[in-house]
């Protein structure tokens, strides 16, 4: 009689490398990108065609250096910090009205401490979604309680009134109201009162854009810049020259892209666009890159946000699960809502694109978060069959 074989079963930890190679191909296609598309501003404007460049891989490094301390740190103890990391990412905002603040393009939204520069924005987008994660986890089944849904509502109200009253920044206040809903939605999949809400702030938005559209004939650069954006967006051929011409030099970029590009380095029209290198970026890859070009980029902030799916689903427990939801939907608020500017789908909102658009303060905190992100994969436990 044949001697069968035993199986044993060992439990193995699990690391998401799928991800981090992803990230890891969007920082370094980010920075091609970036010295592209900034150089030639860089070199008029500091005489130096790698201003922006180096800046950015200095940032850059910085990240790295703090994705791998979330990766190491266990992320349970997040938890136990999750007030304290609300409360100081609140008063971050007020330092801005601070000697700290300072302003810029007429935005008064960093805070500087020594050589660095701070946007207190994307220090709340993180502390909101520990403290929610926090939050929601200890409920547990008492989320589905309406004073429950009444109390995330005002925790999330609180960064959101700060940010638009002291920093005046509408994009940041709407993405930190997204990842409060989209945590929300996960932990509470209750169907009636998010389309309840989604009524609301739909007819909120009509309301604006009637407003906006009834000042429009005495706009003409005066009055709420808001309502500029509002008018620009419904009629951009009519403000060319003023507020639309961002938006239509870059549709004139994606337009000249075709389906392959001009070829990296290529574009004309980043030599028009101001600050291509912001929140105008994916306008510039299309015109150099083509259809194609801007196709992997979305591929690839697809398959970023997929694997930050799974990680969730397979967390070890709500705490980890809920992290990651909310890391997924701060990559998925700020990829759609740019590139909606971007074609003209929206107003103009000044959201970045992750690991593409220049901005120390986004990137160190966006490699922040997907090193919370994999710690949380790192605790996920695989069953892998060993021949005995």
């Amino acid at each position: 009689m044949a001697e069968r074989r035993k199986k044993k079963v060992k439990a193995e930890n699990f690391f998401d490398f799928t991800l981090l190679f992803t990230v890891l191909f969007l920082i370094l296609f980010g920075l091609v990108v970036l010295y592209s598309v900034s150089s030639y501003e860089a070199n008029i404007k500091f005489g130096d065609g790698m201003h922006y460049l180096k800046n950015q891989s200095k940032a850059t490094v910085l990240g790295l250096v703090a994705m791998v301390f979330a990766v190491v740190i266990d992320y349970h103890i997040w938890e136990r910090f999750a007030f304290a990391a609300y409360v100081f990412s609140l008063g971050t905002i007020f330092l801005i009205l601070t000697p700290l603040g300072r302003e810029f393009n007429g935005a008064r939204r960093w805070i500087f401490i020594g050589p660095l520069s701070i946007q207190p924005a994307e220090i709340v987008k993180v502390g909101l979604i520990i403290f929610l994660a926090a939050l929601i986890a200890k409920m547990g089944k008492g989320i589905k309680t309406g004073s429950a849904f009444w109390t995330i509502l005002g925790i999330t109200a609180v960064p959101c009134f700060l940010l638009l009253v002291i920093t005046r920044n509408l994009s940041s206040a709407l993405i930190v109201a997204g990842i409060a809903a989209v945590i929300l939605f996960m932990a509470d999949p209750s169907y009636l009162k998010y389309i309840l809400s989604a009524v609301a702030v739909a007819f909120i938005a009509l309301l604006l854009v009637m407003n906006a559209l009834s000042k429009s004939e005495k706009m003409e650069g005066k009055g709420d810049f808001r309502q500029a954006r509002v008018v620009a967006w419904l009629h951009p051929e009519e403000f060319e020259e003023e507020s639309s011409f961002q938006t239509i030099q870059g549709l004139y970029a994606i337009g000249s892209g075709g389906m392959f590009g001009k070829g990296l380095g290529e574009s004309i029209q980043k030599m028009k666009l101001p600050e291509a290198q912001n929140d105008m970026v994916f306008s510039i890859i299309c015109e150099e890159l083509g259809a194609f070009g801007g196709i992997c980029v979305i591929a690839l902030f697809a398959l970023l946000i997929y694997r930050c799916m799974l990680i969730a689903i397979n967390a070890p427990d709500a705490f980890g699960a809920l992290l990651v939801v909310g890391v997924m939907g701060h990559f998925a608020l700020q990829v759609v809502l740019n590139i909606a500017v971007v074609t003209n789908t929206i107003p103009n909102t000044g959201v970045t694109l992750p690991f593409i658009s220049y901005g120390g303060t986004s990137v160190v905190f966006l490699l922040c978060e997907i090193g919370i992100v994999l710690n949380v994969s790192m605790r996920i436990r695989k069953q892998e069959q060993l021949a005995g």
